[in-house]
């Protein structure tokens, strides 16, 4: 079957699943022995779910994709490609998606494209170009796609630990003249780069190691490069705010979103300073600031 036009392919469902259990982070910061407010006002953080005993990554992407085949009454056999994107292993070599498996062999189908898509937490956003990719190809057949994204995150006891959690999230991929999610064509960038920010070397343990600093390096500078690239391949001159009806970002902490926000903002005024408000002469100050100093200088 020929393969659809990007303009045609969207997202027509998404589940979500979090863990009943949270521990409050006004409590984690007592428990620490850090000044209140390090957690939920310095990270922007309430709660941080975590898994009970009798959960793992393949139970918790099991309900997700359970949930969501349940709301939409779905025949799992109309599903012809399923991919999930996590960096929580429980096994070196056999995917999480061959365990998901259980639920459609169950229902007589085998025929299912996909492994696992693992990287930190960019998996996710991987499995849903390559199902897009996909979709556009001439080995679709004409199915639905099923993204699956989860993970448990848990670190040592130390400044990263209030930022870890649990979730995942089921997102349905198919074709419809006006789908809830539209992809356009050409609307996307990318920055990849090598770097030791994050990673979990020690295959034994579960916790990764962490230079916070780098990695939120790291992150300014791909979203940087992604909004410059993006801006460009778009043709957009404006601000971020005529680019997009609404800006996702990825969550290590809520203050980082926040942030993150800020940040589009400020490249829209180093674009063009007169298309930004900024009535109270805020982000003059950091007109001649390089941009590399900008991703360590705490002013910034």
């Amino acid at each position: 079957m020929e393969g659809v036009r990007l303009s045609e392919a969207g997202i027509l469902a998404i589940e979500t699943y979090f863990p009943r259990q949270c521990v409050r982070q006004a409590d984690l910061e007592k428990f620490d022995g850090v000044s209140s407010g390090k957690y939920t006002i310095g990270l922007g953080q309430d709660e941080m779910a975590f898994v009970d005993d009798r959960e793992d990554i393949v139970s918790i992407c099991t309900t997700v994709v359970r949930r969501l085949v349940a709301k939409q009454g779905l025949d799992l056999g109309s599903i012809g490609r399923l991919e999930v994107g996590t960096e929580t292993i429980i096994d070196k070599s056999k995917s999480v998606k061959t365990a998901l498996m259980d639920l459609f062999c169950q229902a007589g189908n085998t025929d299912v494209e996909g492994v696992d898509s693992t990287n930190a937490c960019y998996g996710g956003t991987a499995a849903v170009f390559n199902t897009l990719s996909w979709m556009e190809s001439p080995w679709w057949d004409g199915r639905y796609g099923l993204v699956v994204c989860g993970d448990i995150a848990v670190y040592e006891r130390g400044p990263a630990r209030p930022t870890g959690g649990a979730g995942a999230v089921a997102i349905l991929f198919g074709i419809n003249p006006q789908p809830p999610i539209r992809f356009e064509i050409n609307a996307r960038a990318t920055h990849m780069e090598h770097t030791y920010d994050f990673f979990k070397p020690r295959l034994g343990c579960e916790y990764p190691t962490v230079n916070g600093a780098e990695t939120l390096s790291c992150y300014l500078r791909a979203l940087d490069r992604c909004y410059q690239r993006l801006k460009k391949r778009t043709g957009s001159t404006g601000s971020v705010s005529d680019l997009a009806d609404y800006a996702v970002f990825h969550a290590p902490f809520n203050k980082m979103v926040r942030k993150s926000f800020a940040r589009l903002r400020y490249n829209d005024y180093l674009t063009d300073s007169a298309s930004v408000v900024d009535p109270q002469g805020k982000l003059s100050r950091f007109r001649d600031v390089p941009l590399a100093d900008s991703y360590t200088d705490k002013v910034c």
